[in-house]
């Protein structure tokens, strides 16, 4: 059975070509969720149907018990390195014998600080992507991965504002940027019903979202030839500093590009802030009386970039 690691493919790809930090951040986000590829030695107190199945490359579920003994890769320096595939592309036809294993990236993670003295390292993708990983990543990986778990408790007012800053800063920016034009349109028609939908979605069962469709407010203007703004007003209910009280989804025809800014609560007034398609949030600066907001965001607008 093949397994699906697109991102983590693409991820792979791209750290390949540019060796960034930035890109092998991203390649380890998704490397500690990923299921892999794992060339072993047949596995011990296996039946003979099971073992010839998994030569094969069929499915076949391990006994609890079953003692996995890794091929491991020796380096030019004389280091062992546990070898791992994003995909069975990646492994040569002459090295998939005997067996391919998938396993969880942090059961290979676990091998390695289980054996320190005999494997040095992970290497993902070694005859294509050629990509290592220092024992000290995964160390790292290692302890987050077995520290405890604190569950941190909060009350019924602070999951709404949890909740209010998770739609504003997160879920309807994400939807606007990722649908554009027919995203907003979507907005524009549903209203209230979409918004509270959005909220509802993220609410447990044990809580009720204390919002109705008529506590939202959708008004869309043509501001000039190529200006749209929606201006979307949120909720006063459970409003903490910090916390979004507008929101104004500008679209520019010309480009075929969103802009999304927010009105957020400051003390005993408000700031301008902006989310990016990247969902990086900022401050902006001090936003002007409500009745002059629109000229603000239109003149914001007008001058930013992409």
């Amino acid at each position: 059975m093949e397994i699906d690691n697109g991102g983590l493919e693409t991820a792979s790809e791209e750290f390949a070509k540019d060796r960034t930090k930035e890109n092998f951040v991203k390649l380890m986000e998704l490397l500690e969720k990923a299921v892999v590829y794992m060339p072993s030695l047949p596995p011990e107190n296996m039946s003979e149907e099971s073992l010839k199945s998994l030569k094969e490359g069929k499915g076949v579920k391990l006994p609890k018990d079953a003692k996995i003994t890794p091929c491991l890769l020796k380096k030019s320096t004389g280091e062992q390195a546990l070898p791992i595939f994003s995909s069975g592309k990646h492994i040569p036809k002459d090295r998939r014998n005997p067996v391919v294993l998938a396993v969880p990236f942090f059961t290979c993670v676990a091998m390695v600080m289980a054996n320190s003295d005999k494997v040095e390292t992970v290497v993902l993708n070694p005859f294509t992507h050629n990509i290592t990983i220092p024992k000290q990543i995964l160390e790292v990986a290692h302890r987050r991965r077995t520290a405890p778990t604190k569950t941190v408790k909060v009350t019924e007012a602070q999951f709404h504002q949890l909740a209010h800053s998770r739609i504003a800063f997160e879920l309807l920016p994400v939807f606007l940027y990722e649908k554009q034009e027919e995203g907003l349109k979507q907005l524009q028609k549903e209203a209230g019903e979409f918004l509270l939908s959005l909220y509802t979605s993220i609410y447990p069962k044990e809580i009720k979202a204390p919002y109705s469709e008529e506590d939202f407010s959708v008004m869309t203007l043509n501001v000039t030839d190529d200006i749209q703004i929606t201006r979307i007003d949120m909720p006063e209910k459970n409003l903490a500093e910090g916390l979004c009280r507008r929101i104004y989804a500008v679209w520019k025809r010309e480009a075929e590009a969103i802009e999304y800014y927010t009105i957020e609560r400051a003390g005993s007034g408000n700031n301008i802030g902006r989310v990016y398609a990247d969902r990086n949030h900022t401050v902006i600066e001090p936003a002007p009386d409500n009745g002059v907001e629109i000229e603000k965001i239109m003149s914001l607008a007008s001058k930013a970039p992409q």
